[in-house]
């Protein structure tokens, strides 16, 4: 029987039962992928982090490591939020001494670095192309009329930009419906969003009931193409960004050099115990 440390995490945010909660897996050993995502069916949470140090088993003496995120129902390429909250774990509760973590990921090499206002992911920004909805998608989205409409070219998430905030917030997708959509192009989650108010720069929301999350509470991973489209929409290169979950959660933006994008935010670690397969 292995035993694995488990973690839970509320992501983009200073208070429990706030945010984007995660789960955090620690891996002294590598184990099956089978086992990853029966963990994380089991976890239920919107993903699951399996973290591994790639420089040994002295955690406290590394900060380079594999890492991998599971939904319920598949693995993805890309989570900021469950990379926040495997962060998290590592500065303050594993205690590495060093005060950057390199994570080597499917989408590549993403840093993240501890810093005054919380945990910064350095992260691949994603490129927004214009795209034309059907009138299948509104309906199942329950959108009447629309400004624009954006596809991920990285992330292949799906995001239609409203007209006002209370359409946003009001929204109420057919999940059952939008699951039995067919596209015409590859196509992993759709979120809306429109330009904030005196607090943020914009809002959004995100909706994947392909992978079993109907609402997830807050999206790193679309912040990294909404980070382009409203930095050139506002002429910003760094902004303040809250999705409009339930739950809500915080994320500030900057835009770096090189075709990155930095995601600030905060986590609070709301659950420990032992994993035993």
């Amino acid at each position: 029987m292995k035993v694995i440390q488990v973690y839970q995490v509320d992501a983009f945010t200073n208070e429990c039962f706030n945010g984007n909660p995660a789960g955090v897996c620690i891996l002294k050993e590598p184990i099956e992928d089978k086992y990853m995502q029966l963990i994380a069916k089991e976890m239920n949470l919107s993903e699951t982090a399996f973290v591994q140090s790639l420089e040994g088993s002295d955690i406290n003496n590394t900060n380079i490591f594999s890492l991998r995120w599971f939904t319920p129902k598949y693995e993805v390429d890309l989570c900021g939020h469950a990379t926040i909250a495997t962060s998290e774990i590592l500065f303050n509760k594993m205690g590495i001494k060093n005060e950057k973590i390199i994570f080597e990921t499917k989408s590549g090499r993403l840093i993240a670095n501890k810093t005054n206002k919380g945990i910064a992911l350095n992260f691949p920004i994603d490129e927004p192309l214009n795209v034309n909805l059907s009138n299948d998608i509104l309906e199942a989205m329950g959108i009447e009329s629309y400004e624009n409409a954006i596809i991920g070219k990285s992330t292949k998430k799906l995001v239609i930009h409203l007209k006002t905030e209370n359409e946003v917030l009001n929204l109420i997708p057919n999940f059952e419906k939008m699951k039995c959509l067919e596209f015409e192009m590859d196509v992993k989650g759709v979120g809306v969003t429109c330009i904030g108010n005196e607090k943020y720069d914009f809002i959004s929301r995100y909706f994947n009931p392909w992978a079993g999350v109907n609402e997830d509470p807050v999206t790193g991973s679309v912040h990294t193409l909404l980070a382009l489209y409203w930095g050139k929409l506002l002429n910003k290169d760094e902004m303040k960004a809250y999705q409009a979950s339930d739950r809500g959660g915080e994320i500030t933006l900057r835009i770096l050099t090189g075709n990155r994008v930095e995601l600030i935010g905060q986590a609070i670690v709301v659950l420990k115990g032992e994993l035993y397969i």
